[in-house]
């Protein structure tokens, strides 16, 4: 096997399909970023865990509780830590989400409508099936408690990603490209339903505010203003407009996401164009007065081309994604994990209508949703399976997409206000969330080899390409 993967006209040769190495790079990058960001996640949420049942776990709460204040002027900011958390530092989470979104639907598994019809459909069964399941339970408690439908329906894409790495070569990648493609449709869905269902009395002035910076940002890159201090000002503004308006200021994160270009300035052969001329005027003669000043100016100048032939979404991506995966989602574990079990019955909190509903929907609605959805979809030729995955692995990958646990305890906070109900929905996601993971695990780690091993290149292509989940693991980032 060569140490570097192979490439034939600028294509990465998959289990399936050619697919072109501007999606394949960005896209594994992403990924690797996200199982090693897994593990610093879950240290993060067992650390809560501990730090709320240490013998001075009083000072959980207390900590997450102390109040931030900011005054300008007539304007005053004060909110607990925990909200700072969950409404500012997450939207650079939803924002990244956003990014990963908008490439996935212009460049990505979603921008075909045949391709993205099965991972979508999937994700539908995968949403709908947990919500039924949850509120068949949360209706027997009635109250606050129905309105957490919302809790078993979001994959966790670190974690899932996370199992994947531990199970190689024996998913194939046309199934490891499938639950990367469903996550983000999940998302997608979880977006709408936070946008929809759990948000707050609505300003219509902010909110209109908030849409008239968000036309200006989208105006501004049509007319070719590449100033990322003018977008982060910018973004700044728009976040606090949604965040006076009752809508959930995550959503900002979102919106900008989708609104980052995706194409760069320049591309392929006009980079090499430019690049080969500005290099082409470099003076030599060391005896020229001038010659440190041209190489300054052929050096910025050939630096602008060079950032300008990479797309702002990857720019900004390569930035955020690193510090959204290891810091703002680990903080936001830390800061909403944390469950005081002395304070609570844990028998009954187990079995409570909450939990039950949350830990069911997660483990049984989601792998039985997306399955069912899935073999429907095919059934009526509204798409088709991804090569060399076969219906075991289709289930192994459905039980793994129930693991819900950082977007669950997002909704948790917003969908609860009673203590009681928002530590059995916690529980609920730290059993379903488990369960679902060693559930898929076990399926894919004793049947799905044999499918996964069967990956081979499609008929007449040359053989340097690349042929297994790891040689595509393995496509240089740089």
């Amino acid at each position: 096997m060569p140490s570097e993967p192979s490439r034939l006209h600028d294509t990465w040769i998959t289990s399936d399909r050619a697919v072109p190495s501007r999606f394949v790079r960005p896209l594994m990058r992403f990924t690797r970023v996200e199982a090693a960001g897994g593990v610093v996640l879950l240290v993060a949420a067992i650390a809560a865990v501990v730090w709320a049942n240490s013998p001075g776990g009083e000072s959980y709460d207390r900590f997450w509780e102390t109040h931030l204040t900011l005054r300008v002027g007539g304007f005053e900011f004060d909110e607990s830590l925990k909200h700072v958390v969950n409404d500012a530092l997450m939207t650079i989470f939803f924002f990244v989400v956003g990014l990963e979104i908008k490439r996935e639907l212009v460049v990505g598994e979603l921008n075909d409508r045949k391709r993205a019809a099965l991972p979508a459909i999937a994700a539908v069964g995968g949403m709908v099936l947990p919500a039924l399941i949850f509120t068949f339970f949360a209706l027997q408690q009635g109250g606050e408690a129905t309105r957490g439908w919302g809790i078993p329906m979001a994959t966790d894409i670190a974690f899932s990603v996370g199992v994947l790495s531990l199970l190689g070569k024996r998913v194939s990648v046309g199934g490891k490209l499938f639950l990367l493609a469903l996550a983000i449709a999940d998302d997608i869905g979880a977006i709408v339903v936070i946008a929809v269902f759990y948000t707050s009395d609505l300003s219509s002035v902010s909110l209109l505010a908030a849409l008239a910076g968000l036309a200006v940002v989208w105006s501004a890159s049509k007319v070719g203003i590449r100033s990322m201090a003018f977008y982060g000002a910018a973004g700044v503004v728009i976040w606090f407009f949604v965040f006076e308006s009752g809508v959930h200021a995550t959503l900002a994160g979102v919106a900008l996401g989708f609104l980052t270009p995706v194409h760069a300035w320049y591309g392929d052969s006009e980079y090499h164009r430019r690049a080969r001329w500005i290099i082409g005027q470099y003076d030599m003669d060391s005896s020229s007065p001038k010659r440190r000043e041209r190489v300054d100016d052929h050096a910025l100048a050939l630096s602008n081309v060079s950032r300008e032939s990479v797309s702002p979404l990857d720019r900004i991506e390569r930035i955020l994604h690193p510090w959204s995966s290891f810091v703002i989602v680990p903080v936001f574990a830390l800061a909403n994990a944390g469950v005081r079990f002395t304070d609570i019955d844990l028998g009954e909190a187990v079995v409570s209508s909450v939990a039950l509903g949350v830990g069911l929907g997660l483990t049984i609605g989601k792998a039985l949703g997306i399955f069912a959805a899935t073999w429907l979809a095919v059934r009526l030729g509204l798409g088709k399976l991804p090569k060399h995955t076969g219906w075991n692995q289709i289930f192994g990958l459905a039980a793994i997409a129930g693991i819900g646990f950082t977007v669950s305890l997002f909704v948790t906070e917003l969908a609860f206000t009673t203590p009681m109900l928002v530590d059995e929905a916690k529980i609920g996601i730290f059993v379903g969330s488990a369960a679902a993971g060693v559930l898929g695990w076990l399926i894919l780690r004793r049947g799905g080899g044999s499918e996964a091993r069967s990956t081979s290149l499609e008929a007449g292509a040359p053989r340097a390409g690349i042929e297994t989940a790891d040689d595509l693991a393995g496509a240089p980032t740089d």
